[in-house]
This record gives structure tokens, C-alpha cells and sequence, in this order.
């Protein structure tokens, strides 16, 4: 399973948030693209839209088990993906800024 350190993000990476939307609505990463796990297979497309062509797309979840599902699916599909070690819990523990969709200070669930 590739992964990478949250320490070892840079800020412009690109960020797929897995998470379910309260999750998502309770605090995120700015920037990051969301599509809840349980409707990725349907909204893949958004992705394919939105990854950079020549970029890794870095996968967050909570702790790193969803993540590490759709990490796996991705490398499958031909992807340049990775697992952000220890999720959004690491991201907040590590000082890095959780917002809410209006831009201002949130949590993780």
C-alpha cells in the first residue's frame, strides 16, 4: 500500500477526501476534492476531472482504512495514488488548519 506522511504533504498536493458528509461538513482540509466512499464508483468521473494529469492524488479519511480502499482501487485503475497515513486525525494533530465549508475553523469526527 503506498502512503505518505501527512508531515510530508506539501500545500498545493491534491487532497480526495473520502469521508462521509458530516465528516466532511464538521472540518476538512481547504482545497481538498470530497466524494464520500460510498458513492465513489458513481461520481468517479469528478475525479478524473479534477486530479491533476501528472500529479499523485493523495487519499484522506478519518484514520486511513477508507483511504487505503479507494488507494488501492485507484492504483488498480492505473492512478498514481497514496494513503495519507493516519487521516484527518494526524492532518489536526499535526497543527495543519481543519475548516468548514464556510472557511472557518472546524473539527474532525
Amino acid at each position: 500500500m503506498p502512503t505518505v506522511a501527512v508531515g510530508d504533504l506539501k500545500d498545493d498536493d491534491f487532497l480526495l477526501d473520502v469521508r462521509e458528509d458530516d465528516e466532511w461538513q464538521a472540518g476538512h482540509a481547504a482545497g481538498a476534492l470530497h466524494i464520500p466512499i460510498s458513492e465513489f464508483v458513481g461520481r468517479y468521473g469528478e475525479l478524473t476531472e479534477a486530479a491533476p494529469q501528472d500529479g499523485r492524488v493523495h487519499v484522506i479519511c478519518r484514520s486511513g482504512g477508507r483511504s487505503a480502499q479507494v488507494t488501492m482501487y485507484l492504483v488498480q485503475q492505473g492512478i498514481d495514488a497514496v494513503n495519507v497515513d493516519g487521516g484527518m486525525q494526524i492532518w489536526a494533530a499535526a497543527g495543519r488548519p481543519v475548516v468548514t465549508d464556510q472557511g472557518t475553523p472546524g473539527s474532525v469526527l
